[in-house]
């Protein structure tokens, strides 16, 4: 049976690859469309519209991420303290997703605060985490 922290750690992989998935497809249309030759990319994405700039930090966001949250998670998972996690689990994966979606949707001073508290959720979570796993 899969646990809160398992489906929340799976959804951040999901999301992570949903990203690249999605940079991926663009990244095909504009080379299929002749409009950037195959080998026109930056991993940055500099040379294309601010919307694949966005996207390839999102992306980036999360592989960043994923090391610190997912082997929290895992941790957890490994060593049998997934009721460490599990309360919180789904709220972390939220607070990724909606990260990631005011990134890709607007650069402004509102979207910038609203992404960063997004992110200080998830590392407030990671926090405790980190604590609880430590001295369980």
């Amino acid at each position: 049976m899969s646990t809160p922290t398992a489906t929340a750690l799976t959804g951040f992989i999901a999301w992570a690859l949903a990203l690249l998935l999605l940079m991926e497809v663009v990244r095909s249309v504009l080379v299929l469309t002749g409009r950037v030759p195959a080998n026109g990319f930056r991993p940055d994405n500099a040379n294309l519209s601010p919307f694949m700039q966005r996207l390839a930090r999102a992306h980036a966001n999360c592989i960043e991420g994923l090391p610190i949250f997912g082997g929290l998670m895992g941790v957890a998972l490994l060593t049998g303290q997934a009721a460490v996690t599990d309360p919180l689990a789904p709220a972390l994966l939220a607070a990724r997703i909606v990260q990631s979606l005011i990134h890709l949707g607007s650069l402004s001073a509102t979207a910038v605060t609203l992404r960063f508290t997004a992110f200080a959720v998830q590392m407030a979570i990671g926090a405790l985490w980190a604590w609880q796993l430590i001295v369980a």
